[in-house]
């Protein structure tokens, strides 16, 4: 197949490498041509342009099979996500639409479900978020959804990021500044970054276009379960109690993500089935590295 990755970074890069790896012939998508050797190297062919400008999508080439849109904001607000998220992926439908690609798959975000209860969500369970940044991604779901068959795309909803370097939790854990919201309660939704390449992957060669799939693995785990085995995987103390969820937080939500569709209909199988399995690498990663989980940098 000949593919195009809209965003070769933490996720897209690797994402394309495997493709690459399978025999596909990749192209992948920056904004800047600085880290063009970091592509080649895994077997990409780079390509330069911005979703936010269609100017630059112009020069590019065209008949593609597979599209993955996984492009990321850099940060901001609702005014930089509707450019990027929105707006960038109605320029890439209009700049693909003479010759549709027969997938395109996007990655949304688990954030759309704004449940506050702790209950059980799946695909047909209401988005509907109270943050602004997540109703633009409602917003550009609509905008696939509505444009399908014509248009393939499918919709993952991907959970938080972790992996090599990132994991917002297990960051702040490290460096003593996480904190346990009241009882700890909160239930959190995760992905290891190798799961979130393998259900693109799925998706690609089993999604069904106008569908929604979540990206989540097995195990939505309340704060405290997670900080509470990080302390005893780290020989760490506990984060310190406040007295309740930080209310400056936009977007905050309690859920359990369901994973069922995704594993029934596109036939994955998680590689990390849970957060512990997936950090029991990355702190291996971290102790072969000679980094001292749990320093605090000096200065």
């Amino acid at each position: 197949m000949r593919v195009l990755i809209v965003g070769c970074g933490y996720v897209g890069l690797p994402a394309g490498a495997e493709l690459a790896r399978q025999g596909h012939e990749v192209f992948g998508v920056r904004r800047s041509r600085s880290a063009e050797h970091e592509l080649t190297a895994v077997g990409i062919k780079p390509l330069a342009a911005d979703v936010t400008r269609p100017e630059t999508l112009a020069g590019l080439p065209r008949e593609f099979d597979w599209v993955v849109n996984c492009v990321a904001s850099s940060g901001g607000g609702p005014g930089e996500y509707r450019r990027v998220y929105l707006e960038g992926t109605g320029h890439l439908m209009e700049w693909l639409a003479p010759q549709p690609p027969q997938k395109f798959v996007y990655t949304s975000s688990t954030s759309v479900y704004g449940q506050t209860d702790g209950s059980v969500v799946e695909e047909s369970s209401p988005a509907g978020p109270e943050s602004e940044t997540a109703k633009v991604l409602v917003e550009t779901e609509k905008l696939l959804v509505a444009a399908a068959p014509e248009f393939p795309a499918v919709i993952l909803r991907v959970a938080g990021i972790y992996g090599p370097g990132r994991g917002h939790g297990f960051r702040q854990f490290l460096s003593g500044e996480a904190r346990l919201e009241g009882a700890g309660e909160r239930v959190l939704n995760m992905i290891h970054r190798d799961d979130v390449v393998g259900c693109i992957l799925a998706a690609l060669r089993t999604g069904r276009p106008g569908e929604v799939y979540n990206a989540a693995d097995d195990e939505p785990v309340s704060q405290r379960v997670f900080f509470e085995w990080l302390a005893a995987a780290l020989g760490r103390p506990m984060p310190e109690s406040v007295p309740g969820p930080d209310s400056r937080k936009r977007g905050l939500t309690s859920k359990r993500v369901s994973n069922r569709k995704l594993k029934l209909e596109l036939g994955y199988h998680f590689r990390h089935a849970n957060f512990r399995e997936g950090y029991r690498e990355e702190i291996r990663r971290l102790t072969q590295a000679g980094e001292q989980a749990g320093h605090r940098p000096s200065g």
